[in-house]
């Protein structure tokens, strides 16, 4: 055998070395070789789940971990920044609209509108307040910019309104024709009507991507699941307690739980939107009513308008942490905060006045004297991108 020279040697070496390289390579975590050239097994990889699309012309959520993120004390929108600080009152048995100014708690002005005003609601491009004139077949439009008020449209039975999320539609609860009219925003124009088999359809508010809504119909006890773009009924249960009452209904910051407040379980109904099965009530207090988002998401506030109390519900504890007591009782109703978030204020329904509460520590700051039977009362203006309606809803 002829004896190698050194630079023989050297790259024998070389070769050597990079297939040990090779085979270390192909050694599985067991430790055993695979044969060269192949790939190690691995398992296959799970398919990204693609969120569900949100509905067509929708504008996108801000946060999609707190669909409120629009919300944020004095985030007001450049279409009412400059409107003046108001909070409107529909006093439903005299038939008038109390305006306060929530500067001085004082009311300032009262308004003649139709038969049974139940809600003042913000229009979705929140340039316009409607009242709900409920037995005087109308809506009265407010200018909030200057206070004008407008000629009434004939809308029959008009209960509560709502605006889907892409301000395609308004959507009026006609609560006795037993239907949900969809009508163009603006001229308030029949463009489809969708009867609903349940007595007293009056709350609602839309899942986080606006494709579906949950109604509460109050008169039998049911809830309504809506399919926003079909415009058709898609779900509807019972609930599961005799003689209830649902009324305001409210979702979770996180976009994943409806609350509905019930007058005659005295609590807060818990529910999957999503699965739409059978929910769960939390007690929070005689006759609960209304329901309000603080401007952190943090919180929301609880209206129990059978003894006179608002209960706090921690989102992210998902318990009730406090309960605030109105000076002499009272029957807290509907409302909305301020748009610094510091005042909540709400009707109250059996007595005549509103109440102005600082939510910082729950004291009563003003007891103001309005028309009879006042009911779903308007703070404006309020932060937010556009209106879903009821008493100021914003997204």
């Amino acid at each position: 055998m002829r004896p190698t020279t050194p630079r023989a040697q050297r790259a024998t070496a070389l070769l050597a070395g990079a297939l040990l390289a090779v085979l270390a390579g192909c050694t599985s975590p067991a430790g055993k070789t695979e044969a060269l050239g192949t790939q190690a097994a691995l398992p296959p990889a799970k398919p990204k789940k693609a969120a569900p699309a949100g509905l067509p012309g929708m504008p996108p959520v801000l946060d999609p971990h707190d669909i409120y993120s629009a919300d944020r004390p004095n985030q007001l929108s450049p279409v009412v920044r400059g409107f003046p600080s108001r909070v409107y009152v529909p006093n439903t048995n005299s038939n008038t609209v109390s305006v306060i100014d929530p500067a001085t708690y004082k009311v300032i002005e009262t308004i003649p509108v139709g038969g049974q005003p139940q809600h003042v609601v913000p229009s979705w491009d929140m340039k316009t307040l409607w009242v709900n004139n409920n037995r005087g077949h109308t809506l009265t439009p407010i200018d909030p910019a200057t206070g004008a008020v407008g000629k009434p449209i004939k809308v029959h039975d008009p209960y509560n309104l709502y605006f889907t999320p892409n301000g395609r539609y308004a959507i009026v609860m006609a609560s006795l024709d037993r239907q949900l009219v969809f009508r163009d925003p603006h001229t308030m124009n029949r463009i489809k009507t969708t009867p609903v088999r349940c007595y007293g359809v009056n709350h609602a508010d839309f899942s986080a991507d606006g494709r579906y809504f949950v109604v509460s119909c109050e008169f039998s006890g049911e809830l309504l699941k809506v399919d926003t773009e079909k415009m058709e009924v898609v779900g509807q249960q019972r609930l599961p307690f005799n003689g209830a009452m649902p009324q305001d209904v409210k979702l979770s910051p996180d976009g994943k739980t409806f609350y509905i407040a019930d007058m005659m379980a005295h609590g807060v109904w818990v529910l999957d939107g999503e699965k739409f099965t059978t929910p769960t009530l939390m007690p929070t207090g005689k006759g609960c009513h209304g329901l309000y988002v603080s401007r952190d998401s943090k919180v929301m506030y609880i209206s129990n308008r059978g003894e006179g109390t608002i209960s706090l519900f921690d989102f992210a504890q998902k318990k009730l942490t406090d309960k605030w007591r109105l000076p002499g009782g009272g029957s807290p109703d509907m409302g909305g905060v301020s748009a610094d978030g510091k005042v909540l204020w709400l009707s109250g329904r059996y007595n005549s006045e509103v109440y102005a509460i600082d939510t910082a520590t729950g004291r009563q700051l003003a007891r103001i004297p309005v028309g009879s039977g006042p009911h779903g009362l308007a703070v404006y203006p309020q932060p937010g991108r556009y209106s879903l309606g009821h008493t100021g809803v914003f997204r």
